[in-house]
């Protein structure tokens, strides 16, 4: 029960998220709907797949897209209501982002998926539906951005929950675990403006220029 709520309210937020963008983008409201459905159901589809769950979800039932339709909706009329439009975004995709690693681990492991092959399945989930929605809109998806922490705490999440639910935890305390701890990371990364280490500059070359450096004195 938890489970299905907990994906309705990612499919909430990431439409929502993706109808903002649509609407910062001025598109139309079939342009707007778009982005908030795959948003919302992208990483869902990609996760059935990879499952081995034919038709997807999203596709064999009407719930889900349902749930992206209204969000996508209500954000059309009442964006304006919707102060700093790209705060408010990347704080719907970091919310939509923890339920999804989340819940698309845990449905894994219901699905008998390996620990290693459930964490891969939760990240997957909950980055497919922001890079599709990146995509549309012709930006950098969040997920390669310079520097951006955003795989790593969806990868923190994903596996916060397989190891909760190893270790004898409820699917409860497994989804909340996982969902609290990568969106509070992603945000904590955001305000903290923490970066991912990029490659050295010529190593081998900094490390020889030293050495001849003590070599002199």
């Amino acid at each position: 029960m938890l489970l299905s709520i907990l994906n309705y309210v990612g499919i909430t937020v990431f439409a929502a998220s993706g109808a903002l963008i649509g609407v910062r983008k001025r598109l139309d409201v079939f342009g707007v709907w778009t982005v908030a459905a795959l948003t919302a159901v992208g990483g869902g589809v990609a996760r059935d797949l990879l499952l081995g769950i034919t038709p997807p979800a999203s596709f064999q039932h009407w719930q889900n897209l349902a749930v992206a339709t209204v969000a996508a909706l209500v954000v059309f009329v009442l964006h304006p209501q919707f102060a700093m439009l790209r705060l408010s975004v990347v704080i719907l995709d970091a919310l939509g982002m923890g339920l999804f690693a989340s819940t698309g681990a845990l449905t894994a492991l219901h699905h008998d998926a390996s620990p290693l092959a459930a964490t891969l399945v939760g990240i997957t989930t909950a980055v497919g539906g922001g890079i599709l929605r990146d995509i549309l809109v012709n930006e950098v998806p969040l997920l390669i951005q310079e520097r951006d922490l955003y795989a790593i705490p969806a990868l923190a999440g994903s596996a916060a929950t397989v190891a909760a639910s190893w270790w004898g935890a409820s699917d409860t305390r497994a989804l909340v675990a996982g969902a609290l701890l990568a969106s509070g990371f992603r945000l904590l990364a955001l305000w903290q403006d923490w970066r991912v280490p990029v490659a050295p500059e010529n190593t081998v070359g900094r490390v020889r220029a030293a050495v001849r450096v003590l070599l002199r004195r």
